[in-house]
């Protein structure tokens, strides 16, 4: 098979297109054909062979832990009726999903619902339950006014889609033109672009003096000070990353005096809040039932697999809109 194959930690050319073995799958695996890889800002940090919440690899290895495809071969003990079918999984904290063919447990597979293609099943059963537990934490509230960073993102589309159809006003903040665009188009009340000068003062006239109630953060830096400030008493700020590079932080003083608290949403024991059995899967079925439904449609952006080094550099560049997908 053909796969991406990181030999040495470092740039996105470190990335390359080779022939490598076939997988062969173990008791309780199946062989999946991939027709759908993920790309996460993870893998290009692990690509870098900086600190992440996933542990460095051995080398050489195929990045990419979001995978959709048909099954293939089944292992012992895998049950002969996932043969032929389409099925998307998150392959955990061993990566191997950037190739044609995968090998992983049958315990991690989901039937892929006949309304939804491979891309958009990666981008769910990665993004998507990344953004559903978000939305676990945020409580949206249809009287709520939300401001959601990088809403053109794969996670910020989604919370966009979200929010409106719970009843709620957004304001869906992006980086350029064609991404407002975008944005309007996926719901929004407001949008705007955050490189802007004055963006901020705009989107406080369009809301006629009322104050944003929550903050969706997956940006910090400048952009979410400037819209931390749109948030009136009471309101709420939910970290999910800081794509900026760093993250928005506030001072208890600070905190105290306006009235408004702060959550980062993946710290420490953040699966135990949710609660209940295989929260993670909760997450992935949750979401993957909202793109069947029709409510969330993901954004997806599509590189050959064999570009992959292309897609990282686009992703960090913030060149790219949606979830990022290659395709073998």
């Amino acid at each position: 098979m053909h796969a991406i194959q990181l030999h040495a930690f470092g740039p996105a050319e470190n990335l390359v297109y080779e022939e490598t073995a076939d997988p062969a799958p173990a008791p309780g695996q199946v062989l999946i054909k991939v027709e759908a890889s993920g790309v996460h800002l993870l893998d290009t940090a692990i690509r870098d062979g900086k600190e992440s919440p996933y542990p460095l690899p051995e080398l050489p290895t195929i990045p990419g832990r979001e995978i959709a495809g048909t099954v293939d071969a089944v292992g012992e003990g895998v049950d002969s009726d996932w043969l032929g079918r389409r099925v998307v999984a998150h392959i955990g904290m061993r990566p191997g999903g950037y190739a044609e063919l995968v090998a992983t447990e049958a315990d991690r597979l989901h039937e892929i619902p006949d309304s939804v293609g491979a891309p958009e099943a990666v981008a769910m059963v990665g993004t998507g339950r990344t953004a559903m537990a978000f939305l676990h934490f945020a409580g949206l509230k249809p009287d709520d006014t939300v401001i959601v960073t990088a809403a053109a993102g794969g996670i910020g589309a989604l919370l966009v889609q979200y929010a409106k159809n719970l009843g709620a006003r957004v304001i869906g903040l992006a980086g350029g033109p064609e991404k407002v665009a975008l944005v309007r188009e996926l719901g929004a009340d407001i949008a705007a672009d955050y490189r802007a000068e004055g963006w901020a003062d705009d989107v406080r006239e369009a809301l006629g003096g009322s104050p944003a109630t929550v903050l969706l953060d997956t940006v910090g830096g400048d952009a979410a000070r400037s819209a931390a400030d749109l948030l009136g008493r009471g309101g709420r700020h939910l970290v999910l990353g800081w794509s900026s590079g760093a993250p928005l932080e506030f001072t208890e003083a600070e905190l105290a005096e306006r009235g408004i608290t702060t959550l980062n949403v993946l710290g420490p024991g953040w699966l135990d809040k949710i609660g209940g059995e295989n929260p993670l899967r909760r997450m992935e079925t949750a979401s993957l039932e909202e793109a069947a439904s029709g409510r969330l449609v993901p954004q997806v952006q599509r590189f050959p697999l064999k570009d992959a080094a292309a897609a990282h550099k686009a992703l960090v560049n913030r060149g790219t809109i949606g979830k990022v997908v290659l395709i073998p």
